[in-house]
């Protein structure tokens, strides 16, 4: 049986030319970038040449690059080092953000560090900009606004410059989680008003276990990881060449084809929105998927019946790979924290599915299909 894959917010298909950018630091390239000898250099050189690329894709200063582990190490780094170092004794966040930036704000609020407020969420699962805003103003203490770039269940993306300037104004720490952004959007970050942003690479093509901390150059913070004097003293710990290597390859590639894959990839979000509207009855879609939306993303509602309760069992055994939600939890049977937040279709099952250059329509097709069938 032929698997489809349409779970890409999840993770992504390595790009066969990211692999290829990679092997010889698999391989022969092997030294420690933190080696004298020539091994070493070679090693130091590659690391250095990855963060100009991928500084020069953000439009951002080579200085404010830092690799990590990935999106969850980035998110708790900045917003730790925005508390324990920037003074920030009052969080402003979300409901819906990721588990990275909810586990860890409601952390540091249970040990008693920081006030914690939430912003209110539409029924359309965006934010309500004037509530964030009454929150800051009227705040006692210095904030950290912490609010994601894009929702990776439901898709809705962020004005992060209207955001940003509010932040200004109020003299607010500004972190925006934009794992589901960067590498399928671009990126100025010389004219954003944001202190932190984040990237994961295994979201645009990547290898896993390579992300990116952004931290703008006006801002001085405590590393998170201490050790050794890896990544200009902020992060300790040997540098994960390959995947360093592989994030600056899969971004560049990203960034050169982005109108062509974009366009593409939003033609297969609309083809499968309008055959499911066609095709089954009482199918309805969360947050706001035709208006300021990720168009790697569809969050769908589907009736609920005892059929459809085990829809995502039962596409999997058709071979078919969907979230239902967000699937950073699929193990742990909660339900979506963020289709609660917006409670838009209390009675329906959400199912997310997330589109890259490698989906087809035929596939589409397909899965439309076997839905029909369970439903």
């Amino acid at each position: 049986m032929q698997r489809i894959y349409l779970d890409n917010a999840a993770t992504t298909v390595l790009d066969p030319a990211v692999l290829e950018s990679m092997m010889p630091y698999l391989t022969a390239k092997f030294g420690n970038p933190s080696s004298i000898y020539s091994y070493g250099r070679e090693s130091r050189m590659a690391v250095e040449s990855a963060r100009k690329t991928v500084a020069k894709t953000l439009n951002a200063h080579p200085s404010e690059i830092f690799f990590t582990s990935g999106g969850t190490e980035s998110s708790n780094t900045a917003i730790i080092a925005a508390v324990r170092d920037l003074g920030c004794k009052h969080i402003i966040s979300s409901p819906i953000e990721h588990h990275a930036t909810l586990h860890t704000i409601e952390h540091l609020h249970r040990s008693g560090e920081v006030m914690l407020s939430y912003v209110r969420v539409l029924p359309d699962g965006h934010l309500d900009l004037q509530d964030l805003e009454r929150l800051v103003a009227g705040s006692n203490s210095r904030c950290l606004v912490t609010l994601m770039h894009a929702n990776n269940e439901i898709g809705n993306i962020l004005n992060i410059e209207a955001v940003g300037l509010l932040c200004k104004t109020y003299n607010a720490v500004f972190h925006s989680d934009t794992v589901q952004t960067v590498g399928h959007y671009p990126f100025d970050l010389r004219s954003t008003h944001v202190h932190f942003i984040t990237g994961s690479a295994h979201k645009f093509h990547g290898p896993k276990g390579a992300g990116l901390l952004y931290i703008n150059e006006n801002v001085k913070i405590q590393p998170f990881i201490n050790g050794g004097s890896q990544e200009r003293n902020m992060r300790a710990g040997t540098e994960n060449l390959y995947g360093i290597v592989g994030f600056a390859s899969a971004l560049e590639i990203a960034s050169a084809n982005f109108e062509h894959d974009s366009n593409y990839i939003s033609g297969l979000k609309l083809y499968m929105a309008n055959q499911l509207k066609h095709t089954i009855p009482g199918i309805g879609f969360n947050g706001d998927p035709f208006g300021r939306s990720l168009y790697t993303v569809l969050n769908v509602c589907v009736p609920k019946t005892e059929k459809s309760e085990m829809i995502l069992f039962n596409l999997d055994i058709q071979g078919v790979c969907a979230s239902g939600g967000s699937a950073c939890s699929s193990g742990a049977d909660q339900g979506s924290h963020v289709i609660q937040a917006i409670d838009s279709h209390p009675d329906q099952m959400a199912v997310r599915f997330s589109f890259s250059k490698y989906n087809t329509k035929e596939e589409i097709d397909t899965v439309v299909e076997k839905l029909k069938g369970m439903i």
